[in-house]
């Protein structure tokens, strides 16, 4: 029953079929919690609930699946603790799956109970804690990715037992301490120990004898290891006893700066619970929960009367105001549509279709929508979202000088910024085309759709233009498109949309393509030079790679020599070539990858995922070289 847009609460009924073996539910549109009465169908050994709507905690009781082989559950809500039941189920020798979800605590030490399994992802959680050394007595384990969440502490040392080991993710985590060097003897093919904060010396022997192999980024302290990975060499020490009083020296250091901790998490929490008591009682109520029913007269009063001065954008089927919600204070961006134009009812209804359910952390997140009557007696409908507070990247790419004058600091975006934006757009794009539960065609992908924060994170907003697309391999007929009758923006919709073809995950894949050779180049794919078959990707594509200094947008090429000028001394000129070489380099990598994304031919553009992954090695290696 996966992948047929199935909607609802997964029935309980269902725990009564006491000889189903085999459940799969999932990539549909599944809400509410996992219905504990799926524990009575004690047969089963394949249960299959991923990509859903699904909250609430894991049911205990699923341990009770004593002939269970494989458990997926990734791609949910799902949150609370993972249940030692869960843990304890020697059965599970497929995979144990629970990636992509809420899941909070620690991971439970029974987890070496699951002697026989083979694959365990339960990366991009909230999980905390130290990695339990139990872990060393799933001797059968081949995949193990524990990503993305806040484990810390030393890699166990009973890892070493995990010989038949192939692929190791720990990425994105606080893990510290040395890299073991027991790496180097089990069956390691991919190792990925990226930002983290361990330190030492890289192993050079097994998986480390292969660079493309391992990924050590983000772990400044980390030294040696294989030329290509160009980390700074290892010092090595005078004497043990120049060791030992550095030791003590740092033991004393951090002992002092526990206990300081210790003393100002106090004072903050004895603050907090004061502050807490002095708050009336209806300011306990949840954001979530004032914005559930949002009235024409709440968004009025919010917006002042929707007034200019709080007038953020305008697009074609509405406008934008910035708004403060009562009583809870909340700022929101409200975008109000103009129900005057052709198309205007059926966009929104498809709008909130599409993005009631979305999240990822660079989406612009749907807070709720306004249905109603205006004061005048007109239809008035709205859409709330969160507000991003740092402008659109059209507003960093092409400010106005006039306005740029009543600032100190010029708005200039460094390498790494640009870099990271578009990591971020593409990952957004990902999410909604493969991991969303339904896959989702933005179709209107550009500058002015791309919002900051104030950590200069990339938001994509505006589905106005969005499709909903269904997934289903027989080519099933496709949900209301809401781009009715438009495909995008001139420069940035792909060529086949104007020859009539359908909206397509390969056309955002082209306006993406286009995005990034204008972020890069600073030129707007519709300026004046662009005329009689000319074009951005042509230019861009004419210059590789020798002739890209000629191309690249001046602001920034002008940003990053005097930055390079501030570094530069008399005796580091071979070091400053080096890092003009590996800038170049880098540079070149990314046109390229704009390049492959805006090609003519559908057929022939990148994937998403594979411009996802050039980028970041190009930003790792950026960040490695010190070029960050």
């Amino acid at each position: 029953m996966e992948k047929n847009h199935l909607t609802g609460e997964i029935p309980a009924i269902i725990g009564n079929l006491r000889i189903l073996q085999r459940m799969d539910f999932s990539e549909n549109a599944f809400s509410g919690h996992i219905p504990s009465s799926l524990a009575n169908a004690t047969q089963l050994y394949s249960l299959h609930l991923e990509k859903n709507l699904l909250t609430g905690t894991i049911p205990s009781n699923l341990g009770n699946l004593l002939y269970l082989q494989e458990l997926d559950l990734s791609r949910n809500f799902l949150n609370g603790t993972i249940p030692k039941s869960i843990m304890s189920l020697s059965s599970l020798s497929i995979s144990l799956n629970l990636a992509q979800n809420q899941l909070t605590g620690s991971l439970p030490t029974e987890v070496g109970n699951l002697n026989n399994l083979g694959f365990l992802d339960i990366s991009e959680n909230k999980l905390s804690g130290g990695i339990p050394s139990s872990l060393g007595s799933c001797v059968k384990m081949e995949q193990l990715h524990m990503a993305s969440n806040s484990f810390e502490g030393t890699i166990p040392e009973s890892f070493s037992s995990l010989r038949g080991l192939q692929d190791l993710d720990l990425s994105h985590n606080n893990l510290s301490g040395q890299i073991p060097n027991y790496f180097e003897l089990i069956s390691l093919v991919h190792l990925n120990l990226s930002f983290n904060d361990f330190q030492g010396e890289v192993p050079s022997e097994g998986v480390f004898k292969n660079a493309s192999a391992i990924s050590i980024a983000g772990n400044s302290r980390l030294c040696g290891g294989l030329p290509e990975l160009k980390m700074p060499p290892c010092k090595t020490s005078k004497s043990n006893k120049g060791r030992t009083s550095r030791g003590l020296g740092l033991m004393i250091g951090l002992l002092s700066a526990l206990l300081g901790l210790v003393l100002i998490m106090s004072l903050l929490v004895i603050h907090r619970l004061k502050h807490i008591r002095r708050q009336p009682s209806t300011a306990t109520a949840s954001t979530t929960d004032l914005l559930l029913n949002i009235s024409y007269r709440s968004l009025l009063e919010a917006t002042s009367g929707f007034s200019s001065a709080n007038l953020i954008g305008a697009g074609s089927f509405g406008s934008v105001y910035k708004g403060i919600l009562h009583p809870s204070e909340r700022v929101v961006a409200i975008k109000v549509l103009n129900l005057h134009r052709q198309g205007a009812s059926r966009s929104f209804m498809a709008e909130c279709e599409a993005l009631r359910n979305i999240r990822h952390r660079n989406l612009v997140k749907l807070l709720t929508a306004c249905s109603s009557i205006d004061f005048q007696g007109n239809d008035f409908k709205a859409l709330i979202y969160e507000f991003i507070p740092n402008g659109s990247l059209e507003s960093w790419l092409h400010s106005d000088p006039k306005a740029d004058e009543k600032h100190d600091d010029l708005r200039i975006l460094s390498l790494i910024q640009r870099l990271n934006i578009a990591i971020d757009v593409a990952s957004a794009l990902d999410y909604l085309h493969h991991q969303s539960y339904t896959s989702i065609v933005h179709c209107d992908l550009k500058p002015s759709n791309i919002l900051l924060d104030n950590n200069l994170s990339a938001h994509v907003g505006d589905f106005g233009l969005s499709r909903v697309v269904a997934e289903a391999s027989n080519g099933s007929h496709l949900n209301q498109s809401s781009s009715v009758g438009l495909k995008g923006t001139v420069g940035y919709a792909a060529p086949e949309y104007g020859m009539g073809s359908k909206v397509s995950k390969e056309g955002d894949v082209y306006s993406y393509g286009i995005l990034l050779l204008e972020m890069f180049t600073g030129k707007r794919p519709t300026d004046d030079m662009f005329k009689d078959g000319l074009n951005l990707h042509i230019v861009v594509e004419t210059a590789l790679p020798e002739g890209i200094s000629e191309i690249l947008d001046p602001l920034f090429v002008s940003g990053e020599a005097e930055e390079a000028e501030e570094t530069t001394s008399e005796d580091s000129s071979k070091v400053d070539r080096m890092k003009k070489d590996q800038l170049h380099e880098s540079l070149v990598a990314i046109l390229r990858v704009g390049v492959a994304c805006s090609e003519e031919s559908a057929r022939d553009r990148m994937k998403i995922s594979d411009a996802i992954k050039e980028l970041r090695r190009v930003r790792d290696s950026l960040i490695i070289s010190g070029l960050d």
